[in-house]
């Protein structure tokens, strides 16, 4: 393996969490990029880990393309494909849609971990964070965000 950076070791001195509320306008990517940086800042982090976690089975969270809604509008297409909603589930007690929902937040997952430097989120230049919606109504969800990691400060980050 090549080019490894040095193994930085250290004891937590923070853990930090929230929930985040999102109201969804139905099937969709919803950006909570914003909020997720708010709450880093608000937390004080510095070097560490964010956790995210949704607390629901018919909608997902994933890492994105946050500069071309083609490929928002691409993904849900794929994942109709995948999980059509007339292919004869068994379960549609909420509807035609709640079936192919829960294997479309299957096949996403509903956690993710980001990490953390000098207090910011460490994702990519096109890289943005969404609660994908796969319900075809609006709905309330909850992302669970926890921060481990140091606090933010110059001590900690001329260490580096």
């Amino acid at each position: 393996m090549t080019g490894l950076s040095p193994i930085v070791v250290a004891a937590p001195e923070i853990i930090a969490s929230a929930e985040l509320r999102i109201e969804t306008a139905g099937e969709g990517f919803a950006d909570i990029t914003p909020q997720t940086r708010r709450f880093v800042t608000g937390a004080g982090a510095g070097d560490g880990i964010l956790f995210l976690y949704l607390r629901h089975t018919s909608a997902s969270l994933v890492i994105q393309e946050n500069a071309d809604p083609d490929v928002q509008r691409d993904l849900i297409t794929a994942l109709r494909r995948l999980a059509p909603a007339d292919a004869g589930w068994v379960h549609t007690t909420e509807g035609p849609d709640d079936m192919p929902a829960h294997v479309k937040a299957m096949l996403s997952g509903v956690s993710l971990h980001v990490p953390v430097s000098r207090g910011a989120l460490g994702l990519g230049t096109w890289q943005g964070i969404f609660l994908v919606e796969h319900r075809a109504r609006p709905h309330s969800r909850t992302v669970v965000l926890q921060f481990v990691g140091r606090r933010r400060g110059e001590a900690h980050d001329e260490e580096r």
